[in-house]
């Protein structure tokens, strides 16, 4: 899909040519030639001025709803809230205990596979309307993917020591 900027002047009659696949951004000229271009440049700065107008309240919103939580809430320190705590349970051991590397591992692999998904449901979604090269792409894509695993597999990453 293209985009192109089709141009008509209602004096001259004249047309830009145009292609059938392509998408029509702005149909009218009303004056000269670098009118349409200012046009056009407004409704792109406009789309950046709603975009920083969100992260803007974005950082504003988080900066006050910290700054408020900080100052209105009670900060009296004391050895016991200074404990750690362990679902209610006096804790055993020192509280800096390593953990085998498997465990993240794992959990890296997880979300490595788990992503896979959050990619392969919109392709899932839209894939009628588009051809077979989308088609090699995600097998290239799910393909890599699975030698991935194959790998980890290999090495012993998926087995529960």
């Amino acid at each position: 899909m293209c985009y192109v900027v089709a141009t008509f002047s209602p004096a001259t009659g004249a047309r830009s040519p145009l292609d059938g696949r392509c998408r029509i951004l702005m149909v009218a000229h009303a004056g000269p030639v670098g009118q349409t271009e200012r046009r056009l440049f407004r409704g792109m700065a406009s789309d950046y001025v709603i975009l920083g107008t969100f992260v803007l309240v974005g950082v504003v919103f988080v900066v006050v709803t910290v700054t408020l939580s900080n100052m209105l809430s009670h900060q009296r320190p004391s050895f016991e809230k200074g404990r750690t705590y362990e679902c209610g349970v006096e804790p055993v051991g020192p509280p800096w205990v390593q953990f085998r590397i498997g465990y993240y591992v794992y959990a890296l692999l997880f979300v490595v596979f788990d992503i896979e998904v959050v990619f392969l449901y919109p392709w899932a979604v839209v894939f009628s309307r588009m051809g077979a090269f989308v088609l090699l792409e995600m097998a290239v894509f799910v393909g890599i993917l699975v030698l991935g695993l194959l790998y980890a597999w290999k090495e012993g990453a998926l087995t529960w020591r």
